[in-house]
């Protein structure tokens, strides 16, 4: 989740997914192209007016981003992610309806005509777990799931669409038990009590010689109070003892690895994944957030993390995962380097190469929810892009919304897409950005809106 920045161990959770503003300088409307081979510094200037058109000749209009009726506008975006295992939707805010609702609406399109069977969101990976029981086998209420995992900086997903997409999820899965759909998170900055009680149980049950030594490395670890109450609790907790917090989830993670998995293999890789969550999310505390080199570190760790989630899933259910985060974490370039140092798009690359595409979002206008300065959430609204922006050129296209491949756009778009240029990304804080960014050496797909409007948060 991007979070606008802080330096405070207090306020450690808008840390961990802030990205610092980038320039904020116009562009001209001209751009200039790279040189060709053999013609040395010589320049080609490009017209806005060129690239438009460039743009409308591989744009494929999009019908509507609501869920539901004919999907043959998607079609395109079928050959654009071709047989990748694990495709990144991305969101240019953390809460706009138009956002949330294209995922949901790809996402059973992906179900339906590409096999697609996971979806995966920036929450944590124990959050992820109760709304897959529900999502598979009708455990709980998910009103009350996302009431309850859905807090402080996670409050942004407690929505009507992503509400709406985990009862459909549901349904699918009543009508196909034999093939269903699942729910997945990604994130650490939480480890719920089911993560503990499933890696005691487990110990207890099959080793139960190692259950006192595990009772006593998890020791006033395992939360006895809701999601935001113990993350605020967490944080404020002095550096040393963080660390020696993550020093026993460490150990206890070893204990676990150090017993043979028995004659039930699933159930010990599922254990040992659950001591590994819980372990990053106390080593994702453990960093001295006020030493610049550690935070940059903390941030690497974090979408490092979040990948090998995804990658740990997508090899033990074998399913294709369409996976929910912001642009800036599913795309391949870091807007921050010396902040954000790799994202993690680029670590899923790096592990599946053409097996993962990432698609951005942009919009032209519109609002979102968004906390302010002064704490308080509130809607905002924004005018048309500014010139100079990505979006200025990318809204000039003739359809209202599109998606276009941008790996194989024609000139003189292809090198006016390659070079960095202020772009609107809002993570859970505004004012926020906008960011410098390269559109084709970060995605490989891009879905234009021409409106966003604010989405519907649910209990407030």
């Amino acid at each position: 989740m991007k979070r606008h920045r802080a330096g405070t161990v207090p306020a450690l959770l808008v840390a961990l997914g802030a990205l610092m503003a980038g320039s904020q300088a116009a562009v001209a409307a001209t751009a200039s192209a790279p040189p060709a081979p053999g013609t040395g510094s010589a320049t080609v200037t490009v017209t806005a007016s060129s690239v438009v058109e460039a743009l409308d000749r591989g744009a494929q209009p999009l019908r509507t981003v609501e869920p539901g009726g004919d999907t043959r506008d998607l079609r395109p975006l079928d050959r654009m992610i071709g047989d990748a295992r694990v495709v990144g939707l991305g969101e240019a805010t953390h809460s706009s309806h138009d956002f949330f609702a294209l995922k949901d609406r790809v996402f059973r399109h992906l179900v339906e005509e590409k096999g697609f069977r996971t979806f995966a969101l920036e929450a944590s990976w124990s959050t992820g777990l109760r709304l897959n029981e529900y999502v598979l086998h009708g455990e709980g209420d998910p009103r009350r799931i996302m009431r309850d995992e859905f807090q402080r900086d996670y409050l942004w997903w407690n929505n009507t669409d992503y509400l709406r997409l985990v009862e459909w999820m549901r349904a699918y899965n009543v009508r196909h038990p034999g093939d269903p759909v699942r729910f997945m998170g990604d994130d650490l900055a939480w480890s719920g009590p089911e993560l503990y009680d499933d890696v005691g149980d487990y110990v207890a049950r099959t080793h139960p010689e190692s259950a006192a030594r595990l009772d006593e490395l998890y020791r006033g670890l395992r939360p006895t109070v809701a999601t935001g109450p113990y993350i605020d609790q967490y944080v404020k907790k002095p550096l040393a003892q963080r660390e020696e917090m993550a020093e026993r989830t460490g150990e206890a993670l070893r204990l676990l690895k150090r017993q043979a998995p028995g004659g039930d293999r699933e159930a010990y890789d599922r254990a040992v994944q659950n001591a590994t969550a819980i372990d990053r999310t106390a080593r994702q505390y453990a960093f001295d957030f006020d030493d610049p080199a550690q935070e940059a570190a903390s941030m690497r760790f974090r979408d490092e993390a979040m990948a090998a989630n995804v990658l740990w899933w997508q090899k033990h259910t074998g399913t294709k995962v369409l996976l929910s985060a912001h642009n800036s974490h599913l795309g391949y370039e870091t807007m921050d380097p010396a902040h954000y140092p790799k994202m993690q798009g680029a670590f899923l690359r790096d592990r599946l190469g053409a097996g993962y595409v990432s698609v951005g979002l942009t919009f032209d206008r519109g609002s979102f929810n968004a906390t302010g300065k002064d704490g308080v959430i509130r809607r905002w609204t924004l005018g048309p892009a500014e010139p100079g922006s990505n979006e200025h050129t990318l809204d000039r296209v003739r359809h209202r919304d599109y998606l276009v491949d941008l790996r194989t756009v024609g000139a003189p778009a292809d090198a006016w897409l390659r070079q960095a240029r202020p772009t609107r990304s809002m993570g859970t804080g505004y004012p926020d950005g906008p960011y410098d960014v390269a559109l084709a050496r970060t995605h490989d797909v891009l879905v234009h809106l021409h409106q966003v409007e604010a989405a519907g948060l649910r209990d407030r």
